[in-house]
């Protein structure tokens, strides 16, 4: 659960830039923690690793629904990530470093293919090795 401060912050965010559900914000919080655990890290995780672990929370928590979620959030394609963890840099929310760029989110995968294809790729493998 985050602070009252952090969802204060997201509300202004907001008012700056409607684009994103403050949900969105949320979850990349989450994603991010989620991703320093994944890659035992305390602190900084690259964009690309961060694109990882949004993935997997993505398919984790919401499975099938994952792209009508990110749909409702106003997020299409990975660069919708990178926005939100600008704006929650520019709002000293997370920090970055010095490799850190834009451009890392960029085409980063395609979610009908993630969300949607490799979902059912995965959970047909899945049935296969279940005994009924």
């Amino acid at each position: 659960m985050m602070s009252e401060e952090f969802y204060y912050i997201v509300s202004q965010i907001i008012q700056e830039d409607p684009r994103y559900h403050s949900d969105a914000y949320e979850f990349v919080m989450e994603a991010l923690n989620f991703t320093q655990r994944k890659f035992k890290r305390a602190k900084h995780v690259s964009g690309q690793e961060l694109l990882e672990g949004i993935k997997g929370l993505m398919i984790h928590k919401f499975g099938p629904m994952a792209i009508a979620v990110l749909n409702y959030w106003g997020i299409s394609k990975t660069d919708d990530f990178g926005n939100i963890v600008f704006n929650l840099e520019q709002y000293k929310i997370i920090a970055r470093d010095s490799e850190d760029q834009y451009e890392t989110f960029k085409d980063g995968y395609d979610f009908k293919e993630v969300f949607d294809q490799g979902y059912r790729k995965a959970l047909a493998k899945k049935l296969k090795t279940m005994r009924f």
